[in-house]
C-alpha cells in the first residue's frame, strides 16, 4: 500500500450488528486502526484518546473505525465499559489483519507471538491512503491523527 493509492476494501462485522464495508464511507475521511486487544492498558488508552476526540474527527469530515481479533462480544463490553462512540469491527479470520500487513512476530515474555501491531491509516474521501502510522506509541497518537485530518 502507498500514499495516494487505493486501499484494500473489505467487508467485517461491526459491534453494531451490522456489515460494515470500508467503500461504503466514501465521501468521509477513514480512521481505520488497528490494536491488538480490548480491554488492555494500551488499547484502552488509545480508544479513550479517540472518543475524547471524536467531535474534533467528525468536525473534520472523518469517522474512527477500530479492528481487532477480538470477537464482537468483547467489543461490546469494551464499547459499554468505557462508552467509546465509535464502531469496532471484529477480524477474528485475521483477513483484513494480513491485507494490511498489520500481523507481525512480537515477542511476549520471552516467547515469539504473532499479533497485530498497532497501526492506523488516514483514508481520504475518495478511499486512497493519505498517512499510515506503524508502530504507533499510543501517547500522543490522536494528535497525530488530527493533525493529518486538517
Amino acid at each position: 500500500m502507498e500514499v495516494g493509492n487505493l486501499v484494500p476494501d473489505f467487508t467485517l462485522s461491526g459491534s453494531d450488528g451490522k456489515k460494515h464495508k470500508l467503500s461504503d464511507y466514501r465521501g468521509k475521511k477513514v480512521v481505520l486502526y488497528f490494536y491488538p486487544k480490548d480491554n488492555t492498558p494500551g488499547c484502552t488508552t488509545e480508544a479513550c484518546d479517540f472518543r475524547d476526540s471524536i467531535n474534533e474527527i467528525h468536525n473534520l469530515n472523518a469517522i474512527v473505525l477500530g479492528i481487532s481479533k477480538d470477537n464482537l462480544n468483547s467489543h461490546n463490553k469494551f464499547i459499554e465499559k468505557f462508552n467509546l462512540p465509535f464502531i469496532l469491527l471484529s477480524d477474528e479470520e485475521k483477513v483484513v489483519c494480513q491485507l494490511y500487513d498489520v500481523i507481525k512476530e512480537k515477542n511476549m515474555y520471552g516467547k515469539k507471538v504473532l499479533g497485530i501491531e498497532r497501526s492506523t491509516f488516514i483514508i481520504d474521501e475518495e478511499g486512497k491512503l493519505k498517512k499510515e502510522f506503524r508502530k504507533v506509541k499510543v501517547k500522543g497518537h490522536v494528535e497525530q491523527v488530527l493533525s493529518e485530518l486538517k
